[in-house]
C-alpha cells in the first residue's frame, strides 16, 4: 500500500516538504554587481562573494538533509541582491500562491519573476496585490492553519493587507492584524518575522522588545510558549529560526542564549555561518527560502 502525503502550505513548522530557494550565486551573480547595489540596497556592507557563495552551500546542504523537494527559482540579472530573500515576493496558500508588491522598490520585479516560474511548474496564481497595495513575505506568518498573521510595516501598508483578506477571507482563513513599530525607520529591514518564528503549534521565538502587546498576549492566549531572544542577539538575527520539522530548527550561527533557549526546549538545532548572506542583508533562514508545502 502506498503512502498518501497530506500536505498544507499553511504552517511554519511542520515538517517541510517541497520549497523554493535562490542561491546566492543566483542573486549576488558577480563582485561588480554586489559593488554596485549593496549599498542602495541598505547592506550594513559589501558582501564577499566567495564567502557568500561557500556560507551559501552550507545553508543549503543542511536542507538537503531534511528537504525531499527542494526547487530553484531562476538566475536573473534585471533582479537585485534582495532577490535571495525569496521568502518576500510570494505567499503559499492551499489555494495557490499569492504574488506580492514589495514596499522596496529595487524589488518590485521580484512577485512577477516568480510568478513566472510557479506558472510554468503547474501551480496555480491565487491572487496578486496590486498597487497602490504593498505587501511583502515577511510580514506574513501562520499561526495555525486557518490563521494567518500580518504586520502591518514599512514594507506593507493598509491597502494591500486589505487585498489580501479580499483573497484570503472567503476562504475561511482569518488574517490577524498586526501593527508594527517604526524601530529604525522607512529604510529599515524589519518585518513581523523579524520578531516572530513559530517553531511547534505551540512554541515560538520572540524578540518581545519590538512584539505589540496586544499581538503577544494574543499568542500567550493561543497557549503558545515563547522563546525570548535578548536585545544583544536580535541584530545577530537570533529571532530568525526556520523550523525544518516541530521543534527542528536551523538559524544563524553565533546567539547563544537564543540557541540555549532552543535546546532547553527540546529543539533540535542546526546552525549555519551567515555574515555575508544573511546578517549583511538583514535576512535569516526564513528568508533565503520560500517552503511551499509541509507534511501534516
Amino acid at each position: 500500500m502506498t503512502d498518501i502525503k497530506v500536505l498544507t502550505s499553511h504552517s511554519e513548522y511542520l515538517p517541510l516538504d517541497s520549497m523554493y530557494i535562490n542561491p546566492a550565486s543566483n542573486a549576488f551573480i558577480n563582485v561588480s554587481n554586489i559593488a554596485a547595489q549593496w549599498k542602495p540596497l541598505n547592506f550594513l556592507s559589501p558582501p564577499n562573494y566567495p564567502k557568500a557563495i561557500e556560507e551559501y552551500a552550507s545553508f543549503e546542504a543542511i536542507l538537503k538533509e531534511h528537504v525531499s523537494d527542494i526547487r530553484y527559482f531562476q538566475k536573473d540579472k534585471n533582479l537585485s541582491l534582495d532577490a535571495m530573500y525569496c521568502r518576500d515576493a510570494s505567499i503559499a496558500t492551499d489555494h495557490g500562491m499569492i504574488l506580492c508588491n514589495m514596499g522596496k522598490a529595487m524589488r518590485s520585479l521580484e512577485p512577477n519573476a516568480q510568478g513566472s516560474v510557479y506558472e510554468a511548474a503547474g501551480i496555480p496564481i491565487l491572487g496578486r496585490i496590486e498597487a497602490p497595495g504593498t505587501l511583502e513575505g515577511g510580514d506574513v506568518a501562520w499561526i495555525d492553519t486557518q490563521t494567518l498573521a500580518v504586520g502591518h510595516s514599512y514594507r506593507t501598508n493598509h491597502a494591500g493587507i486589505e487585498q489580501l483578506k479580499g483573497l484570503l477571507n472567503p476562504l475561511g482563513i482569518d488574517v490577524l492584524v498586526v501593527e508594527l513599530p517604526h524601530f529604525r525607520g522607512p529604510s529599515d529591514v524589519f518585518h513581523l518575522m523579524s520578531v516572530l518564528s513559530p517553531v511547534d503549534a505551540d512554541l515560538a521565538v520572540v524578540y518581545s522588545a519590538l512584539m505589540p502587546i496586544k499581538f503577544r498576549n494574543e499568542l500567550l492566549e493561543r497557549g503558545f510558549e515563547l522563546i525570548e531572544v535578548p536585545e544583544t542577539e536580535f541584530d545577530t538575527l537570533g529571532s530568525n529560526v526556520l523550523a525544518l520539522a516541530p521543534r527542528n530548527c536551523i538559524m544563524v550561527a553565533g546567539n547563544p542564549i537564543t540557541e540555549k533557549a532552543l535546546l532547553s526546549a527540546a529543539c533540535e538545532l542546526r546552525t549555519y555561518r551567515g555574515n555575508e548572506i544573511s546578517i549583511k542583508g538583514g535576512g535569516g533562514p526564513t528568508c533565503l527560502t520560500r517552503p511551499f508545502k509541509r507534511r501534516l
